[in-house]
């Protein structure tokens, strides 16, 4: 396993336990050179969105990568946790409604399939 798809799955698995929602997974590798993977996903409240980057950052440290910044914890609504190859953007579900950043990749045919 490659060590963007180890900290690919990392994050998932920690999406997962936080009860993030409608998780979704872009493979950007051919279309931008920020990262390799762009990660989208809910909570259910400011608190939870807080929580669940909380999860994520705190994984991805006991594994061995180190964030490479961090936006929008204070306010809760969409935090960006930036791991270098893979960006996590997790959202209350009404800013996603209205960013609708899944229409930059959705067209890709790169949106990973998880089993």
């Amino acid at each position: 396993m490659t060590q963007e798809n180890n900290l690919l799955k990392i994050v998932i698995d920690a999406l997962n336990d936080a009860k993030a929602l409608d998780i979704n997974e872009y493979d950007v590798t051919n279309l931008t050179s920020i990262a390799d993977y762009m990660v989208i996903a809910s909570g259910r409240s400011n608190r939870q969105v807080s929580a669940i980057a909380d999860k994520v950052t705190q994984q991805a440290k006991a594994k061995g990568f180190m964030p490479l910044g961090e936006e929008g914890r204070k306010e809760g609504e969409w935090v960006l946790v930036d791991l270098g190859d893979v960006i996590v953007h997790i959202m209350h579900p009404e800013t996603r409604d209205y960013y609708q950043l899944e229409k930059l990749w959705h067209d890709t045919e790169k949106k990973l399939e998880r089993k």
